[in-house]
């Protein structure tokens, strides 16, 4: 399954670097996303050599199908807007 990383997860002056919220692709309803809940994320990382960050998702985040993600280490900033594994 496939989903976007949205945005970090934080409040107004502090942003959290391993937490990210995600779109899940047909996903849009808060019961689908609840579902997904405990599953596991990879993200790749560009480049010549490829790394992977795993994360596991942790709740769902608001009415339209978004979820929490706490990955094991801090994302950077190039990987909001791209696409993750969802397995």
């Amino acid at each position: 399954m496939k989903a976007k990383i949205a945005s970090f997860r934080g409040s107004r002056r502090i942003r959290k670097g391993n937490q990210c919220i995600l779109q899940v692709d047909k996903v849009i309803t808060k019961d689908e996303a609840k579902k997904l809940v405990g599953k596991t994320v990879t993200w790749k990382t560009p480049g010549k050599e490829p790394k992977t960050i795993t994360g596991k998702i942790t709740a769902a985040h608001g009415n339209s199908g978004a979820v929490r993600v706490l990955f094991e280490t801090g994302m950077p900033g190039q990987s909001l807007g791209m696409e993750v594994d969802i397995q």
